[in-house]
């Protein structure tokens, strides 16, 4: 069998483990490195969400780009065997090229149902996440690092039935977040870690929000941070968010989060379900790291009013294109949230997620 041939990679002093960088320090089958971005204008109109992402001991790379527009979403997903060459990100139709690291990206999508051709431009610099890990039944179930940062956009998006939409500076915010790690894939058996583990309710928050002349990042209401154009300048404390719902649901309308400089008012705008369409858990048609065969390219239109198609995405993370409003400054960034069963902060006492 013929030597794997080194990728470009291998010529800077990178390598993190005495092997190739073909290969990851861990040999657990759930390791990934993903990218998203989140496009979306202020008046609320559309929602973008895109993001490729690679598993390396499962020989599996894969993409996917959702199109949120009002109760109606579009989706182009793509997978293929894992290539050898890490800096390029390229699945089907859907690409992401580095044009300046850390600074400016170009995302594409060739595809007749759904393209696009759109460069991020950094507003602030990326700022990294506090390192994150849970166990279930002694094992390590999941364990990441992230970097998130936010800035703008330009370009534009077609879809298949002639719609244009032109991306403009000014008028749209983009996000990012960059994770590596070990993340649950389908596909194993749980064993015996499955019966110790005691499910518990599950409440997750996640907001980036980007003003003119800072970056606020909360993350999971563990830590809020302040960015500006030189970088992390402040600690915002640890956050507290009161929400409002949807009469009769677990769907946030509005939030109020309260910082150590004050309150912020969230008003939700768009709305894009990762289990619909961006193959998050517990999506069933569609799932990250799942083997679906060479050159695999799949495409779906979502009625977002569907309860076949909303019932399962209440069990996973939606994001919230928000407007949100502070110290007489309007933002815009995401409202991540998910939330079922108990959370007795949001009043919310049995196992459900409506």
């Amino acid at each position: 069998m013929p030597a794997p041939r080194p990728v470009p990679l291998e010529e800077y002093p990178v390598h993190q483990i005495a092997r190739s960088m073909r290969h990851v320090a861990t040999g657990d089958r759930n390791a990934y490195d993903r990218s998203i971005f989140h496009f979306f204008d202020h008046d609320g109109r559309a929602l973008l969400v895109t993001g490729l992402g690679v598993h390396p001991d499962l020989g599996v790379t894969d993409a996917y780009a959702t199109l949120t527009r009002g109760t109606g979403m579009l989706a182009v997903r793509a997978s293929d065997a894992f290539g050898e060459d890490r800096m390029r990100q390229h699945v089907g139709p859907l690409r992401v090229d580095v044009l300046e690291p850390l600074r400016r990206l170009r995302l594409t999508c060739d595809d007749e149902f759904l393209s696009y051709d759109l460069e991020w431009e950094a507003a602030f610099p990326a700022v990294e996440e506090p390192h994150h890990a849970q166990y279930r039944g002694g094992r390590l179930f999941l364990e990441a690092s992230r970097f998130v940062q936010a800035g703008t956009c330009h370009g534009v998006v077609r879809t298949g039935d002639g719609e244009e939409i032109r991306v403009e500076g000014g008028r749209w915010t983009a996000t990012r977040d960059r994770s590596w790690g070990v993340r649950p894939v389908p596909g194993e058996a749980p064993g015996r870690a499955e019966e110790e583990h005691r499910p518990r309710g599950f409440h997750w928050l996640w907001i980036p929000i980007r003003f003119d002349d800072r970056f606020v990042m909360v993350f999971a209401l563990d830590e809020a941070l302040q960015i500006t154009e030189h970088g992390p300048d402040r600690q915002l404390g640890r956050a507290s968010v009161d929400i409002t719902y949807r009469e009769g649901t677990r769907v946030p309308v509005s939030a109020v989060v309260h910082l150590d400089g004050g309150k912020v008012e969230a008003e939700v705008m768009v709305s894009s379900p990762l289990a619909v369409g961006a193959g998050y858990p517990p999506a069933r048609d569609w799932q990250h790291g799942e083997w679906k065969g060479r050159g695999r390219l799949d495409r779906r239109a979502y009625d977002l009013t569907d309860p076949a198609v909303t019932a399962p995405a209440a069990y996973g993370v939606t994001d919230h294109a928000a407007r949100f409003a502070w110290d007489g400054q309007v933002g815009y960034g995401i409202f991540e949230h998910g939330g079922f069963g108990r959370h007795t902060l949001s009043g919310f006492t049995g196992q459900e997620a409506m």
